[in-house]
């Protein structure tokens, strides 16, 4: 290359002399001509190829030629002439000496060249709809740093020797270098999108339209913080998702992977089973290992699944942080030349300028590598979360049930909370573990440069501290049982909600309120040991600069007098021990919080749960012809593979268009015949056919949370004549009357505000608007009247119904409507006993005409009444017609609020007023003690490095080193002392704020729970309890030692040059703007995020619920649509979240390497009277700025954020509350009530003040022991006379008298305790089955037993393995209603108060067991006040008095005899009923 120059006369390609050595430094001629205009050229060439191969990969459309790329072109021209004019140039003027000037002639022909091709990339990338290009923009900036030198050359020449002895060659030059730079600056524009591309969205995400420019410094966000600090943002606010984030696009491609990877595991799983010896059993630690073995190869699969579909992009994130790594090591050698620099007094003042700008430069580099890292982790965290609830709620779609039995509602919901969170944690710490210890070894290394041997020491101390965190991890992770207490208390949580209505007439809130802080004070135990040893590993790490320090300098010292600390040996050695803080941090944590170990264990989880058994799609055979036949050939069902058969040798063959019915005792597997032919049941052997589609009508209603309409169409267009033909057929007609905004009124969670029967007719009229060929119905009947059932029956399933040309299988306990039907299948022990018609089986005398003999009397007249829970249709009628607009008309439930706006001051106020001030001043105390220990022995170090030396020793280094040492020390314990008292301090607070959230919610009236979402309080028990227990306090501790640090670092600054003020001053300005246009952006979209999270968990809930419906219904691809528009919704709030913080980071950082840059160029500047010592001490902590800035804005937004949680928590005590549970120094006598009489006198209840009365000025008197039937047609107020005794709702007017005590005087649970309710649902609770007898253990075994024999459960619970101690699962699930219903009656006769309440308790048991229930009543509760809310009139007939209500009214009130004497009212109802 030399020898190329010289031809053309120039000096050699490199002179250190010129360029290094000199007070004035320039590159070579030969250099500029040469290395300077090939390198970008070279860039170009190289990879253009490999762009050009990438762009025609990615095809994204054309783009239309726009003025941006107009004006591209033109000055691409322009360029590319200069170069051509240049050439032609010189070639007529030198043409004769043209060997001398190849170096010029080469120069202009190879930038031209370059240019064209440049142009013809820009065309390439419209046609294949590039809109911003890395690879120009690249390309751009390396051609104007490399102009830089020659213009300042040029620049500096003119200056000399002026522009006129070579114009023509200023003139092109400086043209050619404006054009560079405009081509570099119309870079960082985005192009338009491609054709087509932008009309279908409304309000596209901005990335999108970024330049390059732009999305390396995330500016295309700043529109959205604007917009979020002028007002709070709204839903409508945030951009749709891109295409790439949707579950659509996520779940399709990762769905045919992962079904793969199942089949693999499965074919595995075979080839085990069928190694083993046939007929050998494993003994059972083989078996476990086994199933341990396919829970880790499940993770693993799935874990690779994810890797394959996210690898790449999350692989180019690593790519960053590697970049970011290899900066953040180049930094403390700049220190080091920065610092010789200051030493030597001969060094030009321009090498200082040069490594400040250099240090400004590398950190900038440093912050965008690093936050594109973390933009790129937080995205492909984001990917995986969309992707696993996908899986999972696709799966809950087709699990079957023994594995549906394993796990909870809650715990399938934990999966998608809490697991998926733990994955995307993976995502973003994954690299720290194996990037951590190379980080140290060469931190190790470099230290080893500087201090020689002595950074043994260094390593010594990184040893030590290591087992110590990692000892302290482990136990930690050891105490992770504070989530099984967490998982156990939210999943009594779900019950207590779900069985509220139970827990208030029971007065059973006390005993369940002990059970929930019995597990928050075990979960508050574990948590405070947790906390206490992270304050150790905090302390330890925090101080780990300091012990790594005190170690080395130690041992550099007293090994030998001449090793000396100057300021370059000191300050270098701690930058490079502050960068080795952060793997050292990461590293233990990584490992342990187990972010890895937590990832493996959700994994499995996740892993076990998609991999569980599906339902066998060969169950039941289908075929989509419309016949209506079903075919049961042999066939043995059991509920799951290794399990007992629930039914054995079924035979059935149901033809088109009959209708069969189906009875048995309970239990006697009739709803798993229903289930084997819908597939939902283990097949044994044998064969099940159902030709044509299935509509399916459950035992237990299951009611989604959406309008009436909604619930009965499903998914289907609304044929208007046929949904009222419909509707009429349904008996829904008078009931829609009723709701507020008929059949547009939105149904609470589970049906809330609808009655039983409802329930159940509006679960028929789904089933019967499907127009469907093959229809089972599970006891549809038992829920509703009498005559409604008449009705329902022979409107829809009866030969005349609306059905009467489908096929049809009823499970009934109606003996009226069995001579109507085709075939009649009897059902014993799971078998059928008997089958044939109506005569044929009397004519058989068997077991089935006995029973019909024995009930038919009873049977044949029933009762009348319309059932309806009229409290709540009242209730809920008046409710809404008083203040709601017509828009609100039948909205019920309320959507989870997002508060917006920033945090009110009074919440801070509230969490640190539990805490209390007493604790508050020593922990700020402790802070200031610390960073002061902390300023002391870094300014004793800077002393210490500008110590003279003396014969090439220093003086005194033992008492240094002993100083030094002390005021490390004292630092260390104030540290460990301040984690320690704020972690206790947030559990104190914690304690306290679960505490009156738990009172403030179970003392609500039950109008709260009919209007607030399970979900949403939930969540505040899950979520926001969570957050209040760890990320608050985590929050704080953050956010306090950071602010305390910042101040130290400032302190610093200002002592070493106090002319930085000038610049820390409007830096500092510039701080407080970025940060608060932040928070106010952060916190809403924090709200945002965690109110649209609500409905994802709902609709799982529900889905899981109703899995058996949507399945034979067919409707899980509309489902699945639903669950990814909520997810994807979630995801809308969640993507602009974590961009806020990266958008927040690098502006941030930007302002701390302003700081960097201030402090070293204000050194440089004061040099002739600064100490290096006091240089090396400003320079070095200011490079720790940019962290402790976008620390404290992240600690700070995070207190934000959670502290949100305490304000969603203090929520509920501002909500209406019932009378108090208990009045202190009652004088109510123990015994009360001895006689169980009752006088309402002129009684009135309403459901809200304002509204009309829904009971009138009742006045009655019930003598003791009187039984009372009470019966009246929807609305009439029956059930409001149950809620008034019981003080559900509070009295109007008037009064209630039991035993001559006003019950408004006494406490609820006193009422509530000494009367009992036999309720019309029967709820129970997870845990034993003496738990749900008698929560308190108020009675003995022997008491429990004998009301469990009067129950008719005796010989059922005997035969139980555990008996009492049997664990019923979550609502009682693995018993049947009926048995059910028979332990709620146990229940009522452990309790033997002196008044009872039935309402309308008979619904959902067979006829024998209601005989069985009634002539219990009538025995055990002979010396009670009986009051019964009828259902079936002949139930009453022997009752000492019936009420007739009407309208709130009692309009009749006598013995049954005198009443029908009377031929009023009551009369008429037992004329329809056919009982007169």
């Amino acid at each position: 290359m030399d020898a190329f120059c010289r031809l053309s006369g120039l000096d050699p390609l490199w002179d250190w002399n010129r360029t290094w050595y000199t007070a004035n430094p320039d590159l070579t001629q030969c250099f500029q001509n040469t290395v300077l205009v090939w390198v970008p050229c070279f860039y170009l060439w190289l990879l253009a190829p490999f762009y050009c191969l990438h762009l025609y990969c990615h095809d994204r459309g054309r783009i239309s030629m726009s003025c941006l790329c107009t004006a591209k072109m033109v000055l691409g021209f322009l360029l590319a002439s200069f170069g051509f004019v240049e050439f032609f140039y010189i070639l007529l003027e030198r043409s004769q000496e043209i060997q001398q000037h190849m170096v010029f002639l080469l120069g202009p022909i190879i930038r031209s060249m370059t240019v064209i091709l440049a142009l013809c990339i820009i065309q390439l990338e419209r046609i294949r709809g590039c809109r911003s290009s890395v690879f120009l923009f690249l390309f751009w900036v390396l051609a104007v740093v490399c102009s830089l030198v020659p213009l300042r050359a040029k620049i500096q020449l003119a200056m000399d020797e002026g522009i006129a002895s070579d114009i023509v060659r200023y003139i092109a030059f400086f043209s050619y270098f404006t054009i560079q730079l405009a081509e570099l600056f119309l870079c960082c524009f985005a192009d338009l999108p491609p054709e087509g591309k932008n009309i279908l969205e409304k309000n596209p995400c901005p990335v999108k339209d970024a330049s390059f420019l732009s999305k390396i410094l995330f500016w295309w966000f700043t529109g959205l913080v604007v917009k979020g600090y002028r007002s709070p943002l709204e839903a409508e606010d945030l951009w749709t998702l891109r295409d790439e984030d949707t579950s659509q696009k996520i779940i399709s491609e990762l769905q045919q992977e992962w079904t793969a990877e199942c089949a693999k595991l499965q074919r595995q799983e075979k080839a085990l089973a069928s190694g083993l010896a046939l007929g050998s059993r494993l003994p059972d630690q083989a078996q476990l290992l086994r199933k341990l073995q396919k829970e880790q190869s499940s993770g693993f699969f799935l874990l690779r699944t994810l890797a394959r579909n996210f690898g790449p992009y999350f692989l180019t994130g690593t790519l960053c942080i590697i970049f970011h790594d290899a900066f953040m090591f180049a930094i403390p050698q700049v220190l080091s030349l920065l610092l010789s620099f200051m030493r030597d007094d001969d060094a030009p003042l321009w090498k200082g300028y040069f490594y400040a700008t250099l240090m400004f430069l590398l950190s900038c580099l440093q912050s965008l590598f690093n936050h594109q890292y973390m933009y790129m982790c937080f995205t492909v965290g984001m990917r995986v979360k969309t992707a696993v609830m996908g899986l999972v709620y696709r799966k809950s779609l087709v699990i079957n049930s023994s594995a549906r039995r394993t796990c909870t509602v809650g715990e399938i919901v934990n999966l998608v909370s809490a697991d998926t969170q733990k994955l995307m944690d993976f995502v973003v710490y994954f690299n720290a573990v194996w990037l951590a210890p190379i980080e140290i070894a060469l931190c190790l290394f470099f230290l080893w440069q500087h201090l020689g041997p002595s950074a043994l020491a260094g390593i010594a101390t990184v040893i030590l501290i290591f087992p110590l965190n990692g000892f302290i991890a482990k136990k930690r992770s050891k105490l992770q049982v504070q989530m099984k207490y967490m998982d156990g208390r939210i999943r009594l949580m779900n019950e207590i909600l779900n069985g509220i209505k139970i827990l208030k007439f029971y007065a059973w809130e006390k005993a369940f309120l002990e059970q929930v802080l019995g597990y928050r004070e075990k979960e508050l135990k574990a948590l405070k040991k947790s906390q206490i040893l992270y304050s150790i590993s905090i302390a330890s790490f925090n101080s780990s600069s300091f012990l790594i320090a005190f170690a080395m300098f130690g041992v550099y010292v007293m090994i030998d007098a001449r090793n000396v600390l100057d300021a370059q040996k000191v300050f270098v050695s701690m930058a490079l021990i502050n960068i080795l803080k952060t793997p050292l941090s990461q590293l233990p944590f990584a490992i342990s919080t187990s972010i890895v170990l937590q990832a493996v264990v959700s994994l499995r989880r996740l892993g076990k749960y998609l991999c569980s058994e599906e339902l066998k799609t060969d169950n039941v055979s289908k075929a989509p012809l419309t016949s209506g036949r079903i075919v049961v050939d042999n066939g043995t069902f059991s509920w799951s593979a290794e399990g007992p058969p629930c039914l054995r040798r079924i035979n059935v063959r149901v033809p088109r268009g009959s209708l069969v019915a189906v009875v048995g005792h309970v239990g006697s597997g009739k709803s798993s015949l229903l289930s084997a032919m819908l597939g939902e049941t283990e097949k044994r052997n044998g064969s099940v056919s159902v030709k044509g589609s299935v509509a399916y009508v459950p035992q237990q209603a299951w009611i989604q949370n959406a309008t009436v309409q909604d619930n009965i169409t499903f998914g289907r267009d609304k044929l208007k004549s046929w949904y009222n033909r419909v509707l009429e057929a349904c008996a829904l007609v008078p009931d829609l009357d009723i709701l507020p905004a008929g059949d547009a009124t939105e149904i609470g969670e589970k049906g809330l505000n609808l009655s039983g029967g409802q329930k159940q007719r509006v679960s028929l009229a789904r089933a019967v608007y499907r127009k469907a060929d093959v229809y089972l119905l599970d006891d549809p009947l038992s829920a509703v009247d009498a005559h409604v059932g008449q009705h329902i029956f022979d409107k829809v399933i009866g030969p005349k119904g609306v059905l009467r040309d489908k096929t049809r299988v009823l499970v009934t306990h109606g003996m009226s409507f069995l001579p109507q039907a085709d075939l009649i299948l009897v059902l014993a022990e799971g078998e059928i006993s008997e089958s044939g018609s109506y005569q044929e089986l009397l004519s058989r005398n068997g077991a089935f005409a006995e029973f019909i003999h024995t009930f038919a009397n009873t049977e044949r007249k029933e009762s009348v009444m319309q059932r309806g829970n009229a409290y709540f249709r009242k209730m809920f009628k008046q409710f809404l017609n008083s203040t709601y607009d017509p828009e609100d008309l039948g909205k019920l439930t309320q959507a989870d609020i997002a508060f917006t706006g920033r945090v009110r001051l009074e919440m801070y106020k509230k969490y640190f007023k539990t805490i209390g001030l007493a604790l508050i001043m020593p922990i700020v105390f402790l802070y200031a003690f610390q960073q002061g220990a902390s300023l002391a022995y870094n300014y004793w170090l800077s002393m210490w490095a500008d110590d003279p030396v003396v014969n090439g020793t220093q003086i005194d280094t033992d008492l240094k080193l002993a100083v030094f040492g002390a005021l490390g020390l004292a630092q260390g314990i104030a540290i460990f002392g301040t984690t320690v008292a704020i972690s206790i301090c947030g559990i104190i607070a914690s304690r306290h704020l679960h505490m009156e959230l738990l009172i403030n919610v179970l003392r609500s009236p039950m109008s709260f729970f009919e209007s607030t979402p399970s979900g949403n309080l939930l969540n505040r028990f899950a979520k926001d309890i969570d957050a209040i227990d760890c990320m608050v306090p985590e929050g704080l501790k953050m956010m306090l030692s950071y602010v305390f640090k910042l101040m130290e670092v400032c302190i610093i600054v200002l002592i070493a040059t106090p002319f930085a003020a000038v610049i820390i001053l409007p830096l500092s300005i510039l701080y407080a703007c970025v940060q608060s246009f932040y928070v106010a952006t952060s916190c809403q979209l924090r709200r945002l995020e965690a109110v649209s999270r609500s409905p994802i968990y709902t609709h799982f809930n529900e889905t899981v619920q109703g899995a058996s419906v949507i399945r034979a219904f067919g409707e899980q691809p509309r489902f699945i649509l639903q669950a990814n528009q909520r997810v994807d919704f979630n995801q809308t709030s969640y993507f602009p979240r974590f961009v806020a913080t990266r958008w927040l980071a690098v502006n941030l950082e930007f302002v701390g390497n302003g700081v960097v840059l201030a402090a070293a160029i204000l050194s440089v500047m004061g040099k002739s009277t600064l100490s290096p010592g006091i240089v090396g001490l400003a320079v070095s902590h200011s490079l720790q700025v940019t962290g402790i800035l976008s620390w404290i804005v992240r600690a700070w937004t995070d207190v934000e954020n959670n502290i949100v949680s305490v304000e969603r928590v203090n929520e509920y005590a501002e909500t209406a509350k019932e009378a108090d549970w208990t009045i202190e120094g009652s004088s109510l006598p123990l015994a009360w009530p001895q006689n169980g009489t009752i006088e309402f006198q002129d009684y009135g209840l309403q459901y809200r003040k304002g509204l009309e009365l829904a009971l009138k000025g009742i006045t009655l008197n019930v003598p003791e022991r009187e039984k009372v039937g009470i019966v009246g047609r929807t609305g009439a107020g029956k059930s409001s006379l149950a809620l008034g005794i019981f003080r559900i709702l509070e009295a109007a007017k008037g009064k209630i008298f039991v035993d001559g005590v006003n019950i408004a005087d006494i406490g609820l649970h006193d009422l509530r305790s000494r009367i009992t309710i036999i309720p019309q649902d029967p709820v129970l609770f997870s845990g034993s089955l003496r738990m749900n007898l008698d929560p308190f253990d108020t009675y003995s075994d022997e008491e429990v037993w004998s009301a469990l024999e009067l129950a008719h459960l005796k010989n059922f619970v005997s035969n139980l393995p555990d008996k009492l101690g049997y664990e019923c699962s979550e609502g009682g699930e693995n018993l049947s209603l009926g048995q059910r219903q028979l332990v709620c009656l146990a229940r009522a006769l452990l309790r033997k108060t002196k008044i009872l309440v039935l309402d309308e308790a008979t619904a959902a048991v067979d006829l024998e067991t209601d005989m069985l229930i009634q002539s219990t009543i009538r025995t055990q509760f002979e010396d009670c006040t009986v009051l019964t809310i009828a259902h079936r009139l002949n139930t009453i007939m022997d009752y000492t008095r019936v009420i007739v209500m009407d309208r709130g009214h009692i309009s009749e009130n006598d013995s049954p005899a005198n009443l029908i004497a009377q031929r009023g009212q009551f009369y008429r109802m037992c004329r329809e009923a056919g009982l007169v």
